[in-house]
């Protein structure tokens, strides 16, 4: 087996790590700056609104992410004491929590929001055409489905 990527592959899998790496600076900058939270406290406002009732488990929450459940809870712990979210027990397991989005959680999240998506549009999907943007969503979708990782 190769120990080494062809130099497409390098191409395809360098470029990728670049452009995220890049748009993560991007964003981080923007979200700090204009709306004083983290792209991790973003995302965990976001996942929020996403839940039934805007109410999600903690390790829930983070399975979803790439923080450790410690991780996530120091996070909240953040955001909790600036009131963008409470935090309940959990009644059908006294060890677990809820976090839940409050009023103002949501109002910086949907002031955020538009400035992330008019930052991505710009920075990014602006340099694609519309057929293009669908063949890398599919990409991302087959990836996605795949059973191999």
């Amino acid at each position: 087996m190769p120990t080494k990527f062809t130099e497409t592959e390098g191409a395809a899998w360098g470029q990728l790590l670049s452009v995220h790496a890049a748009m993560m600076r991007k964003l981080e900058n923007m979200l700090q700056s204009r709306h004083h939270i983290s792209h991790g406290e973003f995302e965990v406002l976001l996942r929020l609104s996403w839940a039934r009732g805007g109410r999600m488990r903690l390790r829930d929450m983070a399975d979803a992410s790439v923080l450790t459940r410690s991780g996530m809870s120091r996070l909240v712990e953040r955001l909790e004491r600036v009131g963008l979210l409470s935090r309940e027990t959990a009644l059908e397991d006294a060890r677990g929590a809820y976090a839940v989005l409050t009023p103002e959680g949501m109002k910086r999240l949907e002031e955020a929001a538009h400035d992330n998506i008019m930052l991505v549009r710009e920075c990014f999907l602006s340099l694609y055409t519309d057929e293009e943007l669908k063949q890398m969503g599919d990409f991302w979708k087959r990836f996605m489905s795949s059973d191999r990782c």
